[in-house]
């Protein structure tokens, strides 16, 4: 299994990815809502960014971060 390309900490189960981060939309991929059940995270089908639910067994970084205003990356 290869590593996801990007990590996101949300707090949020619902999230969305557009592909874009720092770039513009045009550049990224149709946007996506995902839900991020038992397990902790998700995976996006196109872009191979793996939200993380803070807290969960999957994140591996100490701590708590800020809830985004607008969605999972804080847009």
């Amino acid at each position: 299994m290869t590593e996801p390309l990007e990590i996101v900490r949300t707090t949020s189960r619902r999230v969305m990815c557009d592909g874009s981060g720092d770039i513009t939309p045009a550049l990224g991929h149709p946007r996506r809502w995902h839900e991020i059940g038992d397990e902790g995270y998700v995976d996006c089908g196109y872009c191979d960014r793996r939200f993380v639910l803070v807290g969960s067994a999957h994140d591996s970084m100490p701590g708590d971060i800020e809830a985004p205003d607008e969605d999972a990356l804080g847009r």
